[in-house]
């Protein structure tokens, strides 16, 4: 199931949006988590904390699981 994540901004990086999806519990852990899962953005494997975010990129975790960045109403 598809969890939506709800940013603020245009955009967002791949580091923020694992701590705003409760996935990690800081900025600093991203590095980490990156370098010991898989990350696919729209289908495509990016392992960057930097990499930009938009609204309606889906991002799939594995063992984790599928999050699509939504607009906050």
């Amino acid at each position: 199931m598809e969890k939506q994540v709800a940013i603020q901004t245009d955009t967002i990086t791949l580091g923020q949006f694992l701590k705003l999806a409760d996935i990690i519990q800081s900025g600093g852990m991203a590095k980490w988590f990156l370098s010991e899962y898989e990350v696919f953005i729209n289908g495509e494997q990016d392992q960057r904390r930097g990499r930009k975010l938009r609204i309606g990129d889906v991002i799939e975790i594995s063992n984790i699981g599928e999050f699509r960045v939504s607009e906050e109403n």
